[in-house]
């Protein structure tokens, strides 16, 4: 079976299957305190902006406590000695990926050759998906107000929606329903046999 996400065409008839008149449920992040959108009077306005306050502890922070530094991390379809690629749950796009330090350490923490490491496998993984079929464009994130041990995104935008184009694509992943699961397996483990051509190990 050859990998291959799901065609445009395909995505928009499960999407607009999902919801009456075609239109999806609202995310959880609508109600997020993050989220700055507010209806006020029967419009989409900008959420007054909170007041300065004290920055809440990440997970992990100084190492304590950290769920990615645990023996059993869940997901993780490649690795080598320093590095490993895992899988979240299935979601609206057609792949989403994380790229982590299999020990505890923040973007700032990497030395140079750590860091070098991060840009290849950062641009294998990226050519890697990109050239999966019906993937247009593979977005690249780090956020790191949830957890301190450094975990980077990896995003896979199908070819021909246009609203899932630039930052929005990591918000249509939580409103689109997912896709079929055996495509979504049989991608991943390409993606991991490819990248175990660069260097490292598949792990599925």
């Amino acid at each position: 079976m050859r990998a291959m996400a799901e065609p445009a065409d395909q995505i928009h008839a499960r999407a607009v299957a999902a919801g009456p008149g075609g239109r999806l449920p609202n995310p959880d992040f609508v109600t997020w305190e993050s989220f700055p959108f507010e209806v006020v009077d029967g419009a989409l306005v900008p959420k007054v902006l909170a007041a300065p306050t004290d920055e809440a502890p990440r997970k992990g922070e100084g190492g304590q406590d950290c769920f990615l530094c645990a023996d059993e991390v869940p997901g993780v379809i490649w690795t080598n000695e320093r590095w490993r690629v895992k899988h979240l749950e299935r979601s609206g796009l057609p792949m989403v990926l994380m790229l982590e330090p299999i020990e505890h350490l923040d973007l700032p923490d990497l030395d140079d050759d750590l860091a070098g490491e991060l840009g290849r496998i950062t641009v294998w993984l990226s050519r890697i998906m990109e050239r999966l079929p019906n993937v247009e464009r593979v977005h690249v994130n780090r956020w790191g107000d949830g957890s301190a041990h450094l975990h980077v995104w990896f995003l896979a935008r199908p070819t021909g929606l246009p609203n899932l184009r630039g930052t929005f694509a990591t918000l249509w992943d939580d409103i689109l329903p997912p896709g079929p699961e055996d495509v979504w397996r049989e991608d991943l483990a390409t993606v991991a046999r490819k990248l175990a051509t660069h260097d490292g190990r598949a792990q599925v």
